[in-house]
């Protein structure tokens, strides 16, 4: 949004205004009927398909991942949070996270401090993808219907399921090659390219990755090193 625009497009609804149409996950499709069926509602056409990143294609640019918050902060003890949505933001300039529930629930949870919740919150902001919490399944439905209504009609995007990761640099295609070996995801493959500077260098340090990287442990070391030392068969 520039200086110059404003929130009406956002609120208003006009008598005869044009419906989008939105893309959702099969998976999500099938567990979240209530906000398939609340998205019908509204006027929007629901296309399934199955993605690859995400939950619901809004347009060419924008795509969310759906999580109640039970699943957010349980995600956060399982660590791939992060590389899901860097993984989305990969492929759409607008990633949205839409964390669905009571947000303050986060402080009778015993298992995760509410400052490990923002943290993360905040990793998300610093890397560009935006959090958005709504209540219940009707108002995430009234989010992506307004939303996908903003990027199809209002500004005339297009609608495009983005299959593949984009590589435009150089660096862009380390990090997506190291990235791509088990549990080692972007960030992990950025903390081992920061250090060994050449992905040629890294691998052949793979047996120092547990001492030199803060996160790898010797059993992501261990299978790294058992897929680049074992011959192929095919």
């Amino acid at each position: 949004m520039t200086r110059n625009d404003t929130l009406i497009p956002y609120v208003r609804r006009q008598e005869k205004e044009s419906h989008p149409i939105i893309i959702v996950d099969n998976h999500e499709a099938s567990s979240a009927s209530k906000i398939r069926n609340a998205l019908l509602e509204r006027g929007a056409e629901v296309r399934t398909h199955p993605l690859s990143k995400g939950d619901y294609v809004l347009s060419e640019s924008c795509a969310v991942e759906r999580k109640t918050v039970h699943d957010f902060v349980y995600t956060l003890t399982r660590r791939y949070l992060f590389d899901q949505l860097y993984g989305l933001k990969d492929l759409y300039s607008t990633a949205i996270m839409l964390l669905e529930g009571y947000l303050p629930i986060i402080y009778k949870f015993t298992h995760v401090t509410p400052s490990a919740v923002w943290g993360a919150m905040y990793a998300l902001a610093k890397h560009g993808i935006s959090v958005v919490n709504t209540a219940n399944y009707n108002e995430t439905a009234d989010f992506l219907y307004t939303a996908a209504r903003q990027e199809q009609i209002v500004e005339r995007r297009t609608l495009r399921i983005h299959a593949e990761k984009k590589i435009d640099t150089l660096s862009d295609a380390q990090l997506y090659f190291v990235a791509s070996l088990p549990n080692i995801g972007r960030e992990r493959a950025r903390a081992i390219l920061k250090f060994y500077r050449k992905p040629l260098l890294a691998f052949i340090n793979v047996d120092d990755w547990a001492k030199q990287i803060r996160g790898l442990g010797p059993k992501i070391s261990s299978k790294a090193r058992e897929i680049l030392n074992t011959e192929f068969e095919d």
